[in-house]
């Protein structure tokens, strides 16, 4: 993939080196730890006069360090840590691409009279905290709609490299333009429309509404790579086979197959191997958004 001259995006978060976010100890504020000390024998009459002080320097914004919270650094403090040169340039890999997704889908919603709310894609490892709850790594790249953001630890790609037999820079660029795929669902609507279908239906019926919504999330990643293509001329030879290579890999015959030796259809959640490989051949091959339409 052409990417070293592409132009990086403003919308990353680096949250590398951070442990989630959490309130103090036990999820308790440091004032509330702090009272019984206060207003024992210690500090006498003088204990209700220094927390009305620091209540009322609170109340002002003004920061008392020790109560912060950010013990366990959850905001803008991060563990000194290395970052081998290979992983940043992964990192500044993974921000070409995501700009690459906001020139590509500003105007194409320009063009529905809508406008396109760039989402934030968030880098961390380990663990980290979204509107949506607490993820490890384990679960892989993911999107939030709570708070329109896209989630990824770049130990991932070693994996789809390593375990599921996908290497290539196409590949993991097709993972963040599916996770943007699912953004491009928020803001039209869709993912409020399946949420709400869902709750009415059976579970193996709610399985099947999530994998047309996974497959529409790959026709937008094919979607992508078209627009890429015909604007910038990012696809080298080779590349698109990498992305097939990397949608088949995690397709949910593949995977279940690989963990138990036998597929269970009724409890697909993203599509078969055929079906994610089907899609993004649609959307790259068409760059239209109403060839997209998995539901019907």
């Amino acid at each position: 993939m052409r990417w070293k001259s592409g132009r990086r995006s403003q919308n990353i978060e680096d949250q590398r080196g951070r442990r989630p976010a959490r309130t103090g100890m036990g999820g308790r504020s440091p004032l509330l730890r702090l009272l019984p000390m206060l207003l024992g024998k210690r500090f006498g009459k003088y204990g209700i006069f220094i927390i009305l002080a620091i209540v009322g320097a609170q109340y002002l914004g003004i920061n008392i360090p020790f109560l912060s919270g950010n013990n366990n650094l959850s905001s803008g403090q991060t563990q000194s840590q290395h970052i081998n040169p290979a992983q940043q340039e992964l990192a500044e890999f993974v921000s070409v691409v995501l700009a690459d997704t906001e020139d590509t889908w500003n105007p194409l919603f320009q063009q529905m009279g809508k406008r396109y709310q760039e989402p934030k894609l968030v880098l961390f490892s380990g663990a980290v905290r979204s509107a949506c709850g607490t993820a490890n790594s384990a679960v892989g790249p993911f999107y939030c709609p709570a708070d329109q953001k896209v989630y990824i630890d770049l130990s991932f790609y070693d994996d789809l490299k390593n375990r599921h037999g996908a290497p290539g820079d196409f590949a993991q660029a097709y993972v963040i333009a599916h996770e943007v795929g699912h953004h491009v669902q928020t803001l039209l609507g869709i993912s409020s429309q399946v949420r709400q279908a869902q709750s009415k239906v059976s579970k193996t019926q709610a399985n099947q509404l999530s994998v047309k919504q996974e497959l529409q999330a790959d026709c937008f990643s094919g979607m992508w790579a078209y627009h890429a293509n015909r604007a910038r001329q990012v696809v080298e030879p080779g590349d698109i086979e990498e992305a097939l290579t990397a949608a088949s890999a995690i397709g949910d015959d593949t995977l279940q197959r690989q963990a138990q030796g036998y597929v269970r259809p009724e409890s697909f959640t993203h599509g078969s191997a055929k079906q994610r490989v089907k899609w993004f051949k649609e959307g790259f091959k068409t760059g239209k958004i109403e060839s997209c339409n998995t539901f019907k």
